[in-house]
């Protein structure tokens, strides 16, 4: 696919828009004032895949926190603001690398004005973020409801307001969780700004529904180019958000590295507990800097064939399984040192 390009933006020390790799975000759920629950977890994000973090600033307090913070990170930190200017400008003064802000629930054109003119003078990026649920009146009458159009004329309002007061280092951001909804409003405005886009299905839901309304979603936007970060937004543990977003990219070819894990879904056939050691599996191979295929497969009817298109696997037997290395049968072990033993083939997979 094509990607359309935006023009750059950097983000401490990443760079979206342009030719440059579509970076994967999510955001904490810790108390920002809570400077060592927040630092634990974007480190946890961080070795699980991410590359830019969101934090709520809520309070004065969580915005001062934010100089804590980034000096225990590596990723850029985003301070996300509503209502407040004053934490807005806080956050910047304390080291955000971008903010994120809707400059119609900031206030006045005085108050938004006093943040761009922070944002200008340290030359930190705007997210303009436009959600469906917070369309304006007059935009729902126009357009006879909440729709991708209105959504699209909303941010470029913003956008407008913040380009008129003389910058443009910006990112757009327009999400509803009306998928279809979504989608036809990023083809709208991708045709009418060069600013990098944002992408998410917002308030997306639970793990399952989460990520079916998230992959169907940023699928169908990121095949057609668009898209320059993205967020998978799930009710849940935000590690799990990172993943889906890397099976996103590397299912679209946006992304290569990292292990993909394929497994059977199990039969009457399957004499191993192939689910947990599935699910093992899909956790370990996170820690490993590998550009491989793993298969997990439960019995020797097709489980060898298949673990053999792969570069590493498991067919299960009775209480044991076959351990296939680069399309060859390597050893039998039994079932309670299958996990170790794909171990060992990852720590050892270049010697």
């Amino acid at each position: 696919m094509e990607k359309k390009l935006t023009k750059e933006v950097h983000i401490g020390n990443r760079v979206i828009g342009g030719a440059n790799p579509i970076l994967i975000q999510s955001m904490t759920n810790t108390k920002t004032e809570d400077v060592a629950a927040t630092v634990a977890q974007i480190q946890k994000l961080t070795k699980a895949g991410c590359d830019i973090i969101r934090c709520a600033v809520p309070t004065m307090e969580a915005a001062n926190a934010l100089a804590k913070i980034k000096k225990q990170v590596e990723i850029p930190v985003v301070a996300d603001i509503h209502f407040d200017y004053k934490l807005a400008i806080a956050a910047m003064e304390n080291g955000a690398d971008k903010i994120r802000i809707n400059p119609g629930n900031i206030g006045s054109v005085d108050r938004v004005k006093a943040v761009v003119d922070v944002a200008k003078e340290r030359n930190i990026p705007i997210r303009v973020g436009v959600n469906s649920g917070s369309l304006e009146k007059n935009l729902v009458e126009k357009y006879g409801g909440v729709t991708a159009e209105g959504i699209v004329e909303s941010a470029l309002d913003k956008v407008k307001i913040i380009e008129d007061m003389g910058y443009d280092n910006l990112v757009v951001s327009i999400k509803s969780s009306d998928v279809m909804m979504c989608v036809k409003a990023h083809e709208l405005i991708a045709n009418q700004t060069n600013h990098p886009l944002h992408v998410g299905i917002t308030e997306a839901g639970t793990i399952i529904s989460g990520n079916i309304k998230s992959s169907i979603g940023l699928g169908l936007i990121l095949s057609q180019g668009i898209g320059d970060t993205i967020r998978v937004s799930l009710t849940g543990d935000p590690v799990e958000e990172i993943k889906s977003a890397k099976l996103i990219l590397r299912t679209l070819g946006l992304r290569k590295g990292g292990i993909e894990v394929v497994s059977c879904p199990t039969c009457g056939r399957t004499q191993i507990d192939l689910i947990g050691l599935a699910n093992q599996v899909e956790t370990m191979v996170a820690e490993f800097p590998l550009d491989i295929k793993v298969a997990v497969m439960g019995c020797v009817v097709n489980g060898p064939g298949e673990a053999k298109e792969a570069d590493l696997g498991v067919a299960g037997g009775i209480g044991e399984g076959l351990i296939i290395k680069k399309g060859e049968i390597f050893k039998k072990v039994p079932e309670d040192q299958l996990l170790g033993a794909l171990r060992y083939e990852l720590e050892n997979w270049s010697k």
